[in-house]
C-alpha cells in the first residue's frame, strides 16, 4: 500500500499511565516496581485516532510503545510512503528507539512512518528521557547494541555492494563471451567471403573470355536466380540433421561427379545447406546443354557460397545487435528510472544476457502476451530476473542433463501482473524454506554466494514496486512468484 499525499501527525488524548499495564508488556517484563514508576512518572499514556502518528525525516521527538490497537509502518520510496509491516501485537514499539545511540542526524529523526489503524493506546517516552534510561539502566547492553547498529549497517551497505558488482561482473563476462562469438564468426566468414569473390572474378573472367554463347549465359544466370531463390527457401525450414545431411551430400556429389564436375565434395556441401537435392539438379541443371553443366555447377557453387557467407555474416551481426539491444534493455539506459514496461521485454532481455550460462536448460516461456504494461523500475526488476534465474541455475547444476528446465510464466490475477520463476532441481529444504528473503542467509557453499540475492529481490519488489514476493518449494518443483501491481490503491 502507498500514501502519496502527506498528512499531519496526530495529536494524541492523554490519559493515566498504569504500572501493572507495563508490567505485562514483553518489552518491560524485567524491570523493577522502582524503574516501572520512573517509566509512568516521564512517560505518559496517549490514545489515537487513526491517521499518521509520527512520519519518517520529522525530529525524533518520543519512543512509542503500542499497548491497544493496531499500526502499519512505512518508508519513503521517492515520492511515496510504501508500507513495510502491520501489526496489532501489543509491547511493539517505533519513534525514537535509537536516539541513545549518539548524536548523529540520522539518530535525532524517525527513520519510518507510523501509521495508526484503528483506535490505539500508546506508552510515550520522550527521547531525552528513552536516551537517559539506555545510559542509565543498561550500559554495556548500550555499547554492545551500538556497535551491532553501525557495524551491521555498515556491512549491509558493503556487502549489497559487492552483490550488485559481483552480478555485474558475471552479466560483463557472459556478454563478452557472447558478443566474442558471433564477431569470432563474421571475421571468419568475412575472411572466406574475400576468397570466394576473388574465385568469382576469375570465373567472371572466363565467361567474358567467350566461353558460352549468349543463351547459354542467360540459362546460367537463370540458374543463378533459381540457386538463391531455394536457398532464401530453405532458411525457413527446419535444418537437416547431422547424419541426414551426409547422405543428401553424397547423393549430391554423386550427381556432379557422374556429370565430370570437379571439387563435387565440397560444392555438395554448399549445394545441401541451400536446399539444393538431386532432384531440384536435375529439374534445373540437367536441362542445360552437356558442355554449360560443369560450367554451371562452379557458377552455382560460388554464388551459393557466396550468399551463405553473407548469410553468416548477417546472423552474427544481428546477433551482436541483439545482444547490445539486450544489454540495454537490461539497463535501461536512456529512460526514466519509472516508466510503464513490457515485463516481457524486461524478462527477454535478462535471458538473453544469461543465454550464456543457461546452456544445457530447457527455457520455456509461458507469456501472456496480452498483459498491458506495467509501472516499474525497469533496470532494478531486471536485478530481480537476474537473481531469480541465476538461482534457479545453480540449482539445477544439481540436476540430470534432459531434466534441467527452467519455465517462465506471466499471467493477470485480478489486479496484479504475476511472474512465477519455476524449476526442476532438488528443492529448497522445508526447515529453511522460510527463511531464503533473510539478509545473509544462503544455502549455498560458503564463499559461494552472500546471502543477498534474495534479500535485494524481496526488497526491489515489495519495497519499491508495492508488490509481493514468495517461494514455493518441493523436490522437482521449486517456483518464486513475484506479483506487481498495477494500480495502488489510495489510503483514504
Amino acid at each position: 500500500m502507498t500514501i502519496t499525499e502527506p498528512a499531519p501527525t496526530l495529536v494524541g488524548e492523554s490519559m493515566p499511565c498504569d504500572v501493572d499495564e507495563l508490567r505485562r508488556l514483553f518489552l518491560f517484563e524485567r524491570l523493577d516496581d522502582e524503574q516501572l514508576a520512573w517509566l509512568c512518572e516521564r512517560g505518559r499514556v496517549e490514545r489515537h485516532e487513526p491517521g499518521f502518528l509520527l512520519r519518517e525525516g520529522e525530529p525524533a521527538a518520543a519512543f512509542y510503545v503500542l499497548l491497544e490497537g493496531s499500526l502499519a509502518l512505512y518508508r519513503r520510496v521517492g515520492a511515496d510512503d510504501v508500507e513495510v509491516s502491520r501489526t496489532s501485537q501489543v509491547g511493539v514499539y517505533a519513534g525514537a528507539w535509537n536516539a541513545y545511540l549518539d548524536d548523529r542526524e540520522e539518530t535525532r529523526r524517525y527513520l519510518h512512518s507510523v501509521r495508526v489503524l484503528t483506535p490505539s493506546r500508546y506508552f510515550v517516552l520522550p527521547a531525552a528521557d528513552f536516551t537517559e534510561l539506555m545510559h542509565e539502566w543498561f550500559p554495556m547492553a548500550l555499547h554492545l547494541l551500538e556497535g551491532l547498529f553501525f557495524g551491521q549497517k555498515s556491512m549491509q551497505v558493503a556487502t549489497a555492494q559487492r552483490e550488485r558488482l559481483l552480478a555485474l561482473g558475471a552479466l560483463s563476462a557472459g556478454l563478452t563471451h557472447e558478443l566474442n562469438n558471433p564477431a569470432s564468426a563474421a571475421t571468419r566468414a568475412t575472411a572466406t567471403l574475400r576468397e570466394r569473390v576473388a574465385r568469382m572474378r576469375d570465373k567472371l573472367r572466363f565467361v567474358a573470355s567467350g566461353a558460352y554463347d549468349r543463351d547459354e549465359l542467360v540459362q546460367i544466370i537463370e540458374l543463378q536466380e533459381k540457386a538463391v531463390a531455394a536457398l532464401a527457401e530453405s532458411r525457413s525450414r527446419p535444418p537437416l540433421s547431422a547424419l541426414d545431411a551426409s547422405d543428401r551430400e553424397d547423393e549430391v556429389a554423386d550427381w556432379l561427379a557422374e556429370r565430370g564436375v570437379a571439387d563435387d565434395a565440397e560444392m555438395a556441401h554448399s549445394f545441401v545447406e541451400a536446399g539444393i537435392d538431386p532432384q531440384w539438379l536435375d529439374d534445373h541443371v540437367g536441362c542445360v546443354p552437356q558442355n554449360v553443366v560443369a560450367g554451371a555447377a562452379h557458377w552455382l557453387g560460388y554464388t551459393l557460397e557466396t550468399e551463405l557467407l553473407m548469410n553468416e555474416v548477417e546472423d552474427a551481426t544481428t546477433r551482436i545487435s541483439t545482444l547490445l539491444d539486450a544489454a540495454k534493455q537490461y539497463s535501461q539506459i536512456g529512460r526514466a528510472a519509472q516508466q510503464e514496461t513490457d515485463v516481457h521485454v524486461l524478462l527477454d532481455s535478462t535471458l538473453t544476457m544469461l543465454d550464456g550460462k543457461l546452456k544445457g536448460i530447457e527455457v520455456v516461456r509461458h507469456y501472456d502476451r496480452s498483459l498491458p504494461p506495467v509501472l516499474v523500475h525497469g533496470a532494478e526488476l531486471n536485478q530481480v530476473w537476474t537473481n531469480l534465474v541465476d538461482n534457479a541455475r545453480q540449482a539445477l547444476a544439481e540436476v540430470p542433463e534432459g531434466q534441467r528446465r527452467l519455465t517462465i510464466t506471466t499471467r493477470r490475477v485480478d489486479d496484479w501482473l504475476e511472474v512465477e520463476v519455476a524449476d526442476t532441481g532438488p528443492g529448497i529444504p522445508p526447515e529453511v524454506v522460510g527463511r531464503v528473503f533473510e539478509p545473509f542467509f544462503t544455502t549455498k557453499p560458503v564463499g559461494s554466494g552472500t546471502g543477498l540475492g534474495l534479500d535485494i529481490s524481496w526488497r526491489i519488489v515489495v519495497g519499491k514496486h508495492h508488490g509481493d514476493l514468495s517461494v514455493t518449494s518441493s523436490p522437482g518443483d521449486t517456483r518464486f512468484l513475484v506479483r506487481l501491481p498495477y494500480t495502488h490503491q489510495e489510503d483514504q
